[in-house]
């Protein structure tokens, strides 16, 4: 699996111009599943995303985790993350799980990530989606497990 983490102000996702997800201050990850990721890696994403220190605390610095600061999230799948462009000009999508496989573990994570009593905002699996944020730093992490 692997993620890309942005620090936020606000965000929102819409599919077909309806709002599906919206989000204050905290965190929107976009989230990619690749061939032979289980929900073990999930689990240790999540651990990692939710306890990362990337929130300021009184002195400006980075010390607090989204539990500390009960930060949003808004997840949205981004099966892109996989695109590889080492040859040629168009994107190989190879290394990305099928569309069932990786509904299933998008579905977990959100899922997993609910059950830590957070808000979870998402987008829509496979759909065309406009993404809009404030990235607040701008702070923008990668994880992959």
């Amino acid at each position: 699996m692997r993620i890309i983490i942005q620090r936020v102000t606000q965000a929102k996702v819409e599919v077909d111009s309806q709002v599906t997800g919206v989000i204050a201050a905290g965190m929107l990850v976009f989230l990619g599943v690749g061939q032979g990721d289980d929900e073990a890696a999930a689990d240790t994403l999540i651990e990692k995303m939710v306890l990362l220190r990337i929130f300021d605390d009184d002195q400006g610095k980075m010390n607090l985790s989204a539990l500390d600061t009960k930060a949003e999230f808004l997840i949205v799948s981004q099966f892109t993350l996989y695109g590889d462009c080492s040859k040629g000009r168009r994107p190989s999508f190879d290394k990305a799980a099928d569309p069932k496989s990786a509904n299933q573990l998008y579905e977990y994570f959100i899922e997993q990530l609910k059950k830590k009593g957070l808000k979870v905002e998402t987008g829509r699996f496979g759909a065309m989606m406009d993404v809009s944020l404030v990235n607040d730093g701008p702070v923008t992490f990668f994880l992959e497990s």
